[in-house]
């Protein structure tokens, strides 16, 4: 595995300072391996490993390339990982989320788009007071998607990606609580009034309340 590692490391090198650009083909195993120093049969596991973490592209009959190296294929490695939490860390994972969105939910403010703002203003509408749990879940997951997309951070919509599945489990539980439909049905309306007014502090707040009380739910709970 050390020398699998030193591979690993070897070609991350090449891609970081430039002699490997995103979309790039390396050069053939023979030739990589002597420029690198390294056995064929290491270069080839770095090579598997690096495929595995989406940070290269191996192309039956025609080579292997440098990825995009876009935020969102980088990181879905993580989404993958957290679906093996264990259910004693999932308010570990909602605490998370409550530093990272409500900053994405700020940033939304300035950026999202008013046709946007309707779009979602229309769906809240069309959920009415009363939806079921299922409708309602799904309708949060796409509401919070949407808006973080809005920030414009690449990173950061990624990152909360990665995290979505233990959030939408415990957000199963939480929804059947006593008026906890009305409190999210709420809490969306007042993020979605504070991005209409381009009130990034409210729209932080009122995400940071969001999330909090499913967190705090969740630990109470225990």
């Amino acid at each position: 595995m050390a020398v699998t590692d030193e591979a690993i490391e070897k070609i991350k090198a090449m891609i970081v300072s430039g002699a490997l650009r995103p979309g790039d083909r390396l050069p053939r195993e023979s030739e990589l391996a002597a420029e690198l120093g390294l056995s064929r049969n290491s270069l080839r596991e770095a090579v598997r490993a690096l495929a595995l973490m989406r940070v290269l592209d191996v192309r039956q009959g025609d080579g292997t390339y440098v990825t995009g190296l876009a935020p969102q294929l980088l990181l879905e490695a993580l989404a993958f990982v957290v679906d093996f939490h264990r259910d004693d860390t999932v308010a570990d994972f909602l605490a998370v989320r409550r530093l990272l969105e409500p900053a994405a939910t700020a940033l939304a403010a300035a950026r999202i788009d008013t046709a946007t703002i309707e779009a979602l203003g229309d769906r809240l509408d069309a959920l009415g007071p009363h939806p079921s749990v299922e409708e309602l879940l799904a309708a949060d997951g796409e509401f919070h998607r949407t808006v973080v997309r809005s920030g414009g951070n690449a990173v950061l919509c990624s990152l909360l990606d990665g995290l979505a599945g233990p959030a939408a489990r415990a957000l199963a539980g939480y929804a059947l609580t006593e008026d906890a439909v009305s409190r999210m049905l709420h809490e969306h309306r007042a993020i979605l009034t504070a991005l209409r007014d381009r009130d990034a502090e409210a729209a932080r707040s009122w995400a940071t309340v969001h999330i909090a009380g499913v967190e705090q739910w969740l630990r109470s709970a225990d």
